[in-house]
């Protein structure tokens, strides 16, 4: 069901905006640097992708601050279990995103702080 896409580009654009969000399990600050390029390479082409590149960076800078407020909070001990949460709730919730968007679908994650509006 392609409810927000122009066509198959489209979805794949805006399904990547998401996907390339895991980079940050590969180098610091991938999951913004990424989704960030593709965004502002194609969000004039695609309005699917303006609106998930969006999305995604809202979701991967919140996400980013969240991480690093639970690292502080390694000193007090509750960091140990706050971080391994967050990371998992990224990663999860990243793939439901690049599912639903490779659809067509649109999606909005759930803790995000709205920075690009």
């Amino acid at each position: 069901m392609n409810t927000g896409a122009e066509d198959k580009r489209d979805t794949t654009w805006a399904m990547l905006c998401h996907l390339t969000a895991l980079c940050a399990y590969v180098f610091p600050l991938g999951n913004i640097i990424a989704p960030l390029i593709i965004w502002l390479v194609k969000r004039d082409e695609f309005p699917f992708v303006d609106e998930q590149g969006r999305e995604s960076l809202n979701f991967q800078i919140s996400m980013t601050i969240y991480a690093l407020i639970a690292g502080l909070l390694y000193v007090i001990l509750i960091g140990f279990v706050l971080l391994p949460i967050v990371i998992i709730t990224d990663i999860v919730l990243i793939i439901i995103a690049s599912v639903k968007t490779s659809r067509g679908e649109h999606f909005r994650y759930p803790f995000t702080i709205r920075f690009l509006t």
